[in-house]
């Protein structure tokens, strides 16, 4: 499975913004899909992931402020990001592999993989 994010760029604090990730393979359906971040200089932060049969987990920093969705049809995975704020720029990727730990966001796992992220910085 190929990834790719896009969507990313400059915004103001409390602006909105939504990524897309793009994603190869014909069972796109049965993947559970996430995203994680990196800020210049710290770790890798896990944000948000998403079932095959849709259910959703947040970082207790981005519940009620971002949404992850999916379209089965287009292989695609979103990242509606609202009330955006300058802690909030980092460098996006979004994720696959082994359902249950997608879903538990367990980013520094063996059993997950990801593409190109894309930068999303928020000025204040």
């Amino acid at each position: 499975v190929q990834l790719q994010a896009s969507g990313g760029g400059l915004v103001q604090a409390g602006g909105s913004l939504t990524l897309s990730c793009t994603a190869s393979g014909s069972i796109f359906n049965t993947y559970a899909m996430g995203w994680f971040r990196q800020a210049p200089g710290k770790q890798r932060e896990w944000v948000a992931s998403i079932g095959s049969g849709g259910r959703t987990n947040y970082e207790d920093s981005v519940k009620g402020r971002f949404t992850i969705s999916r379209d089965d049809a287009k292989n695609l995975v979103y990242l509606q990001m609202n009330s955006l704020k300058p802690e909030d720029t980092a460098a996006y990727f979004c994720f696959t592999g082994d359902p249950p730990t997608v879903l538990r966001g367990q980013i520094n796992s063996e059993y997950i993989y990801w593409g190109q992220g894309t930068l999303v910085t928020v000025s204040s």
